[in-house]
This record gives structure tokens, sequence and C-alpha cells, in this order.
């Protein structure tokens, strides 16, 4: 049972979006330039990789379990209920090319949960599954969707060329993060282009960043360490300076022989004029905190192999446009990605060996996961 939090939240209607004329166009021009950074890897590869979020640290097979005696303001859509629900957990880190791991840029959590009951967004008819697009910082790093194209160029015009001096960039902007962070600052910025502190990805915290409706009401959401060997890894550094696939190798080692237990989070939108949902900022957690509603379990397994890669990597995508209506995306960002989460996936699926499908249960094989209670059925209750 948790406390019953004082909060009004606001109420979801569809006019809290206030959709741009150009939308479309930029769009269309924010799905191309994503193309255009896998059209570059794959000429240079033979492999078709995702746009952003390419190389991949981790991929679990996990637990999801609704907590009991939410509040009704908590207990909305998937977590109306509680109940079980397989996963597969994906992290990673958010260029489009494979670089090597000291080019130190934001880390990514994708959680695409099993077997999910209910109506469904348009596009994502054939899925009985709900995913979460996640990252390591509370703020978008654009305040616009014109800007985050823009900065999408910029990015696409650097894909698979110049590693050295991405290494050497990435240790530069990192010790002016640094400098930003001991004054209690931090660039979302200056994260992105590798400025981004080289921890361990299992100590880290992510977030939604952008809102979603949240059944009845408008929320953000966040996965966060609970369990004390994942906060005893927060802030914790990784030597990344010989070891190209350093984050895998220590998520691969965690998991030879422990369990992880994240909390999912909700912050509820209080009201849209300080919470508003055409904007990327961070909301005022002193007006509405974070609250648990779920709790994500990944017992020890083998985190990370290339059979693992050619399921998951190949043969899965994750889009905050696939799930459940009572948890739309909302605002002009998540708006304009619809599209390019679709072309990238459709692009992948084209050229490689193993197509793009939706997997009603973990295609993982069991193995040690299940001694954390893994189940791909839900339990309803």
């Amino acid at each position: 049972m948790i406390n019953r939090i004082d909060i009004k939240p606001f109420r979801y209607s569809p006019n809290v979006e206030t959709i741009e004329p150009d939308e479309p166009e930029t769009a269309r021009a924010l799905a191309e330039t994503m193309l255009s950074i896998s059209e570059q890897t794959y000429a240079n590869s033979g492999h078709a990789i995702r746009s952003v979020h390419a190389k991949s640290h981790g991929l679990l097979e996990a637990r999801l379990e609704v907590l009991e005696d939410l509040p009704p303001e908590y207990a909305q859509g998937l977590f109306a209920e509680p109940g079980a629900y397989g996963a597969v957990l994906r992290l990673s880190t958010t260029p489009g090319d494979i670089l090597h791991d000291s080019v130190s840029t934001p880390r990514g959590m994708a959680i695409k949960i099993m077997d999910v009951a209910g109506s469904r967004l348009p596009g994502s008819e054939n899925s009985r599954s709900q995913d979460f697009i996640l990252v390591n910082g509370k703020e978008f790093n654009s305040p616009s969707g014109k800007a985050f194209l823009k900065n999408l160029k910029m990015l696409a015009a650097t894909t698979d060329r110049m590693e050295g001096a991405k290494e050497l960039l990435s240790k530069a902007f990192r010790g002016v993060e640094a400098a930003l962070e001991a004054v209690g600052r931090e660039s979302a910025t200056l994260k992105s282009m590798g400025g981004n502190p080289p921890t361990h990805i299992l100590g880290e915290s992510f977030f939604g960043q952008l809102p979603l409706r949240y059944g009845d009401y408008i929320a953000k959401i966040a996965v966060v360490p609970a369990s004390d060997n994942l906060t005893a890894l927060k802030n914790i550094t990784v030597d990344t300076s010989n070891d190209h696939d350093a984050i895998r190798h220590a998520t691969d080692d965690f998991f030879e022989d422990q369990t992880a237990v994240w909390h999912l989070q909700v912050q509820l939108c209080a009201d849209l004029e300080s919470m508003p949902v055409e904007s990327v900022e961070a909301w005022d957690e002193n007006k509405s905190p974070f609250v648990t509603v779920a709790r994500i379990t990944a017992g020890p397994q083998t985190a990370w192999s290339e059979e693992r890669s050619q399921t998951a990597d190949d043969g899965m995508h994750f889009s905050p446009w696939n799930g459940l209506v009572v948890h739309q995306p909302l605002g002009s960002i998540m708006r304009l990605r619809k599209l390019a989460y679709q072309r990238s996936a459709a692009f992948r699926s084209q050229r490689n060996q193993t197509p793009v499908t939706e997997p009603m249960t973990c295609p993982f094989e069991h193995g040690a996961a299940a001694s954390a209670g893994q189940s791909s059925q839900v339990a309803r209750h």
C-alpha cells in the first residue's frame, strides 16, 4: 500500500494538444533524416540497424508487476488492476552508428510489456504489447520539433565518420559536463554529443521525458533503480578506454548471478500552465512527485548474446506508438516521431535476415531468469 498523494490531476481531453499546421512536413523530413542515418550505416556494413539507439548493451527477459492498492488516480490504463506481465528490456546508447563506448552518450531503456489487453493505438492493432521509451535524463535534448530536426541533421552528417575525433570530443565534452554538474547544472545537448558521464548503465534512472495519456489523466513515466545492487551503481564509472563494448560487458557481468529490481513510476500532470504537454521541460516534482505504480524484475541470465541481438536488435521494434489508446503519446515531438519509428522498423525488416515482428511472449531462451518469477502470461485479478 502506498500513501495517498495530495494532488488533483488534470484530466485528459484531446484539446490538450496544439497541432501545428506544418507538422506533416516536419514529420516527413524527420523520418527522411533518420533513414539517411540507417542508409549510411547499411551502405558501410551491409547490415541494417536503428537510426538512433543502434547499439544495445543489455537485452533482458523481465517481469513487470503492477502494485496492489494504488490510489484511483494512479490505477489507470495498464496499471488499473494488479497483475504480472512478461517484458523485454533493451538497454542502449543513443547514436545511430555502433561506436566505441569511450564515445559516452546518453543511455536508454526501451520496455516491451507482453500480452496487454485493451483498445490499440492506430497502427498497432496487430500487436498485444505496450512499449515505453526512456533515457537517462529528465528533459528532451531539443526544445521543439524543428529544433529536433535541425539537431538530427547535424548528427546525420557525422554518422559513421571520424570515430577517433568523436572519442576526443567526447572526452572534452565530459569535462565540461562534469564542471556544470559540480555546480548543480547539466546540459542535455552536451550529453547527447558525447558528454554523458561514463557511468554504469544499471545505476541510471530513466525518464520518458515527454508526456503521454495515463487513462483519465496525463503523465510522464520513469524507471528508477530499487534493489540495493542497482542503487550501489549510481554514479559508478565504467572504464571504457580499452574496451569497445565495456558497458555491455559490465551489464553481462552483473546478470551472471544477480537479480535487478526497478520501480516504474508516474508523475501526473497537475495543471497545463505549469506542466504543459507541448513542452520538453521537466515538470515540477514539488507539485507532482513521481509515484511507484509497478515493479520490474530481471533475474540472472545472459544479458547480451549474438542470438539475443538477432532476435531483439534485428527482429523487434520499440515505439511509444505501439500500445494502448489509454497511453497515447502526447505533444508535438511525440507526434513527429511516429512516422520515423515506422520507417526505421520497415527499413530493417526489408534488409535483414530476421524480419521485424511483434512477439506475443518473451522471445528469448528461458533460463535462469525464471528464478525471478518470470512469466509471459498475465495474472489478472
